[in-house]
């Protein structure tokens, strides 16, 4: 990909834009972080080839981090990046947990609670299914605004 800013205002951007640290231990401190305002897009760390960055938050944690390197060549900045997530355990937990809470509870109520009421059983599997859509979604749209924030900012073009 290539971006329409060249390498000194692509490094001056960068610069702007993130917040200097480690994205993998990024730590948040959930209300106490309201009164610290972030006017930073981005969290991680850049150099004269390379950066790493994901989202500043200020409540949640990010799930995914944008890994590149970028390049002058015939005064155009090229740009190889890749979007991973964090932790790849946590997404593979985030994906596959409502799977396994739908068949350990609906074992449990069955073999310990021979009576147990048919609408008991309609709303947690409603509950499980309805969370197993959202956190899909909700790691689609993560990974998507990280793309989209990244290529705006720095006027990626295709």
């Amino acid at each position: 990909m290539k971006s329409k800013l060249n390498i000194t205002e692509f490094r001056a951007k960068l610069t702007e834009n993130t917040k200097i640290g480690l994205p993998q231990l990024r730590v948040n401190f959930g209300i106490f972080s309201i009164f610290f305002f972030n006017s930073k897009c981005f969290y991680g760390n850049f150099d004269d080839s390379t950066f790493r960055l994901t989202i500043n938050y200020n409540f949640t944690s990010a799930i995914y981090i944008l890994k590149g390197k970028y390049q002058n060549t015939d005064n155009k900045l090229k740009l190889n990046y890749t979007v991973e997530p964090l932790s790849k355990v946590g997404i593979i937990w985030m994906k596959y947990f409502p799977f396994v809470a739908l068949i350990g509870v609906n074992s449990f109520f069955y073999f310990n609670f021979n009576n147990t009421p048919i609408f008991v059983y309609i709303l947690f599997n409603l509950f499980t299914i309805f969370s197993f859509l959202h956190l899909r979604w909700s790691l689609k749209r993560e990974n998507k605004k990280l793309v989209q924030k990244f290529n705006k900012i720095f006027e990626v073009i295709e």
